[in-house]
């Protein structure tokens, strides 16, 4: 069984039709890439995912269960965590009290148990000698390390991300991308948004092409973006 399915969802804003029937599975432990040009309905496909936005129509189950009206908390608690696209820690608290809150408010972890777990967090998303530093002071690959270390707080099995290399070096982005390669060989699944295509195909085993909110193609990466569709429409590109 997949731990996430999405079963014709579509959301309109309103004559706008943002995610169009929109369907996919993602089994345990796997790591999906979405691509497609801006304005193909791919934030709105994680706030649909999180619960953040309620879908028109169509249905979301995770585990096997329908979870389309569930709260975003609920999900959360579930099991569903992400980043998002533009970092927006607790700017005046320290980057480990930013895990803290993540960890008491967003997901199941205990008042004894969240100081070990945290600092836990921080070592496999190489935050630890960040730990006392004031998060709204940090440069942008740690700020990035930061919106990962917080999803990663909530004990999520689906982990979202949304853009998370965008911005970066070169350099940068290998080292993020090594440690979310971490992080998916400990057995957590990920959903990764992403234009930086290099990085989001060096983690994923599968992508989904979404454009105008409809799912133009899925499969894996290499024969996805062999695709003269996909050349043509997503990359511009005249095959």
């Amino acid at each position: 069984m997949p731990i996430l399915s999405l079963k014709a969802v579509s959301k309109s804003f309103g004559a706008l039709k943002v995610t169009d029937d929109v369907s996919f599975d993602l089994n345990n432990g796997e790591a999906l890439g979405i691509i497609g040009p801006n304005g193909a309905g791919k934030s709105t496909l994680f706030n649909l995912i999180t619960g953040n936005v309620a879908a028109d129509s169509g249905q979301i189950f995770l585990d096997g269960r329908d979870v389309t009206r569930d709260s975003a908390m609920k999900r959360c608690e579930s099991g569903i965590g992400r980043s998002f696209q533009i970092p927006q820690p607790f700017g005046r608290l320290s980057v480990y009290e930013n895990l803290l809150v993540a960890a008491r408010f967003g997901g199941t972890v205990s008042a004894a148990d969240a100081p070990g777990f945290c600092m836990d967090i921080l070592e496999r998303t190489r935050l630890a000698p960040q730990a006392n530093r004031e998060a709204g002071g940090l440069p942008l690959l740690q700020r990035k390390r930061l919106e990962l270390a917080r999803a990663m707080a909530t004990k999520p099995r689906i982990l979202l991300l949304d853009e998370i290399a965008g911005g970066l070096t070169e350099a940068e982005c290998r080292e993020l991308v090594a440690t979310i390669r971490e992080i998916h060989a400990g057995g957590t699944a990920i959903i990764w948004i992403e234009h930086v295509l290099h990085a989001l195909n060096s983690v994923v085993e599968r992508l989904v092409v979404l454009n105008f909110g409809r799912v133009l193609m899925a499969g894996p990466p290499e024969e996805v973006m062999a695709s003269r569709e996909v050349r043509e429409i997503y990359l511009g590109i005249e095959a």
